[in-house]
């Protein structure tokens, strides 16, 4: 490709609301044009590594046996009101009716279509396992679209669908899938972390996320520094260091405190440090049908310790979603305000205590008391609880829960998240097969999401300097430009460009020509270079030639060297043949 025939539309200045570097050196690099809030067209720069992340995903998805199907992105309200998510996605799904007054949605993921097309066309155990996935546009109206393609309104992502007759087909599949998620992060050259996750409102039971860290991650994730544990921070979890003396019992004494109610209160007036203290905090307990209802519920932690919601949720008997009890109600449920709360008999409901107070000795406490704390309380003699659980939120530094090591907490862009759904959509879409007894028997389900244009942004994110950006050889638009300098001086320096860029071409090699005329300066064309991040260049001057040579350069290092016109382009296709 010739830049006289390319629409090359960079540009100098970043725009005031590109908040991370992938935004930014998209909008620059004339990958993307910005058409409204969270929606963008791919110009043909963008469009180039947009299909060469989408046939590495394909590459991988045939490799272990998926099939590539592509399903309507509009979906009937149907069959969302049959799984039950129709008013469950909420304002995100972006629904509207035709002109025969029937609803429809814009697919933000497509687990209902699918099942329909597996109810209609598998009917025995024996077409199974069967796994099904396209790569297609999505649309999700966020709340707050922002930076550029990472959380856009409109996307590109490959999902698949698995169906089994069993659960331990399920599980083999998602091995399988998750292994194939690892190859694609590996051609890509992107650190990342498969960390374990919460499934949120797809549901299942087991789902890991793929994190690429970086700087600009919305989410935190967690993983050991000794040994393979990894979650997303939502469910991690890790252990504190045990306290370095053994402490006797004192006498437990009730001290008034006043007014003072707040964890930073107490500790002022009382001049001890949060650590020593037990907060109880009261949410609602889990009505039969698991969200929050009337009765309540203790959760007890360690005074400068943070409540993890996630985890304190998916205790059973606990609403979901979680819900804390309001002032009024406790001071009507409890008899005291909330800032005097503590885990006596008296508070009279279920107890749950985090591990960080399980071991506690001589600790403060609400006496259940109007102003009033208990100094020296210990478990067992003055204060109790029901049962013990993983309730808190880890920090940088906590003991990994595996033993290896201490825990590291970094910021990640999810990318990809995989799910064992098992029969949650299935049974509430009537999805069965025939079983081997010849009875109806409702299907496992798992499935398996990746961003393709969020991946595009990842590479970013991970890959730039301050000139722009550095394509990996795998998802590069080009691997190969070929700069022409004084082109309008030296009929020579146009003739060679063309004669090297046709060679390159004749190798197989996806090479951009930079043909533009006196117009475009040198240091433009130089520059420009660097922004898009082409990994190899080749630049044709007078000077150069008048050696005989051309001047190769990298796009991950500032080296410059000399290479004979004759082995220039062998010694490309080698460099890339090595990559």
């Amino acid at each position: 490709m010739k830049t006289s025939q390319f629409l090359l539309a960079t540009a100098k200045e970043t725009p005031a609301d590109a908040e991370i570097v992938s935004h930014q050196l998209m909008l620059r690099a004339g990958m993307i044009h910005k058409l409204a809030s969270g929606i963008y067209s791919f110009l043909p720069l963008g469009m180039r590594v947009v299909r060469k992340i989408e046939n590495i995903v394909r590459e991988e998805m045939d490799r272990i046996g998926a099939l590539e199907i592509l399903m309507p992105m509009v979906q009937p309200a149907e069959l969302w009101r049959e799984s039950g998510r129709w008013q469950g996605m909420g304002p995100e799904l972006a629904r509207f009716r035709d002109r025969h007054e029937r609803e429809f949605c814009l697919g933000p993921t497509h687990e209902e279509v699918v099942t329909d097309i597996i109810r209609n066309q598998c009917h025995s155990y024996r077409q199974l396992p069967l796994v099904l996935y396209q790569i297609q546009t999505k649309f999700r109206d966020e709340r707050r679209p922002r930076f550029g393609v990472m959380r856009a309104r409109e996307f590109i992502m490959k999902d698949a669908y698995s169906f089994h007759a069993d659960l331990a087909s399920l599980e083999e599949t998602y091995r399988d899938m998750h292994q194939a998620y690892v190859a694609i992060l590996r051609r890509l050259k992107l650190e990342f972390r498969a960390v374990t996750a919460d499934s949120g409102n797809i549901g299942g039971s087991t789902s890991h996320e793929f994190h690429v860290p970086a700087d600009s991650g919305e989410d935190e994730i967690v993983f050991s520094s000794g040994g393979d544990y990894a979650a997303n921070i939502e469910l991690a979890t890790g252990r504190l260091p045990d306290p370095e003396a053994e402490e006797q019992p004192g006498d437990c004494i009730a001290t008034e405190t006043g007014a003072a109610a707040t964890i930073d209160e107490v500790c002022q007036l009382l001049e001890v440090e949060p650590k020593r203290l037990v907060k109880t905090l009261i949410v609602h307990a889990a009505d039969e049908n698991g969200a929050p209802g009337d009765d309540l519920v203790a959760l007890l932690l360690r005074g400068d310790q943070n409540l993890n919601e996630t985890l304190a949720r998916q205790i059973e008997g606990v609403g979901s979603p979680l819900r804390f009890a309001d002032d009024d109600l406790i001071r009507e449920r409890l008899d005291c305000p909330p800032g005097c709360l503590g885990p006596l008999p008296s508070l009279g409901i279920r107890i749950i205590a985090d591990h960080s107070v399980s071991g506690m000795k001589n600790f403060i406490c609400g006496a259940n008391q109007a102003g009033r704390h208990l100094l020296n309380a210990n478990w067992n003699r003055d204060c109790a609880y029901h049962e013990i659980a993983d309730i808190r939120r880890v920090r940088e530094g906590d003991l990994s829960p595996d033993g290896n090591g201490t825990l590291t907490v970094r910021r990640g862009i999810e990318v990809g998240h995989i799910f064992q759904l098992g029969a949650k959509y299935s049974e509430a879409l009537k999805a069965t097969v025939l079983n081997e007894q010849g009875k109806a028997a409702v299907m496992y389900m798992g499935c398996y999401g990746i961003g393709v244009t969020r991946l595009a942004a990842a590479c970013i994110e991970q890959y730039h300097d301050q000139r722009g950006i550095i394509w990996p050889d795998s998802v590069a638009p080009f691997h190969l430009i070929i700069v022409e300098l004084d082109a309008h001086k030296s009929g020579q320096v146009r003739n060679q460009a063309e004669a090297l860029y046709r060679q390159a071409l004749a190798a197989g090699i996806e090479v951009l020509l930079d043909d533009r005329d006196r117009k475009t300066s040198p240091g433009v064309k130089l520059a420009e270079s660097e922004l898009i991040g082409i990994p190899h260049r080749l630049v044709v001057s007078p000077r150069t030639l008048a050696d005989g040579e051309v001047e190769y350069s990298s796009r991950r290092g500032r080296e410059k060297s000399r290479i004979a016109l004759a082995k220039a382009i062998p010694a490309i296709a080698d460099m890339l043949s090595d990559s």
